[in-house]
């Protein structure tokens, strides 16, 4: 299993590692790459992932739930740390809420448990990402209208994918593995502009990326567990939310910090330390999952 998850991660680091490679000796538009994926690549990859169907929806209700109630928790039990060690809520609290669902999520629970946890995998996905591109970014400008938030290209992508799915609408098979090579950019260009960033960031910061890197999954699970008792999930569904709850920090708070100027340098030392702290909390959390014989 241990090989199983560094096959997963090393990927992540290695992609990241190419983009400060190049960015020590090129400048890229790292702004311009950043918009071109938000309003392109990532709102294709959540179309496709909704819209081809893989996941029954309507079955995964309680689990969208307890997924949505980890997100937003995460940012209430971690409020007073916050302020107690007087950190800019902006900066700190978004990379403690908006896990890794996407690039590590997904393909860690389907290695760990199969392509029948890939639905799962699917909703926990787009209920994150739908609440970062809501709550996540009201918390960064709070100005923003609820118009404008609607009009996003991943928000629109989500609402349209979600239609296709509960409405059954067949979609080309043509137009699904278009969409599927298209969104498939992303995630490596956000791992690849992150490197780049990382030739940025104040090491000076370190203390607060390991306090990220112990806060962000710690809260996650706390919040999990009553989640669990109080909801009725099945097994596989279960299991799915613990690694959900103990994912680290999402690239895409990266991404989001550098759109809006919010210390970005900061976010990446979180993000990064958090995803390099997962090596050693991610066996933990799978070995436990396994051991309570959910899956």
């Amino acid at each position: 299993m241990l090989a199983q998850i560094l096959s997963t991660m090393l990927p992540v680091f290695l992609i990241a590692g190419c983009g400060a490679l190049y960015g020590r000796y090129r400048t890229p538009d790292i702004q311009g790459l950043n918009t071109l994926n938000m309003e392109l690549f990532v709102p294709m990859l959540v179309f496709a992932v909704l819209a081809d169907q893989q996941a029954p929806l309507q079955e995964y209700t309680s689990l969208a739930l307890a997924a949505t109630v980890v997100v937003l928790g995460s940012g209430i039990v971690l409020y007073p740390v916050a302020r107690v060690l007087n950190l800019n809520l902006k900066t700190f609290l978004p990379p403690m809420m908006f896990n890794n669902s996407g690039n590590m999520g997904i393909p860690i629970l389907v290695l760990a448990f199969g392509e029948a946890a890939l639905p799962a995998a699917v909703v926990l996905f787009v209920v994150e990402m739908l609440l970062h591109f809501t709550v996540g970014i009201y918390m960064l400008d709070p100005h923003t209208s609820i118009f404008r938030r609607l009009r996003l290209p991943v928000i629109m992508a989500s609402i349209a994918g979600l239609a296709v799915n509960f409405g059954g609408v067949p979609m080309p098979q043509w137009l699904l593995e278009t969409l599927n090579m298209l969104g498939g950019v992303c995630i490596p260009l956000m791992l690849f502009t992150l490197g780049v960033r990382m030739l940025d960031v104040d090491f000076g910061d370190w203390k607060l990326g390991i306090l990220g890197a112990i806060a962000c999954p710690a809260s996650g699970l706390i919040l999990a567990w009553p989640m669990i008792a109080i909801l009725d999930l099945p097994g596989l569904q279960v299991a799915a939310l613990w690694v959900f709850a103990a994912m680290p920090s999402a690239v895409l708070n990266y991404m989001l910090a550098e759109q809006y100027q919010q210390e970005p340098e900061k976010v990446a030392s979180l993000v990064l330390i958090s995803n390099l702290g997962s090596i050693v909390v991610m066996p933990i959390v799978l070995g436990l999952v396994f051991a309570a014989g959910y899956v």
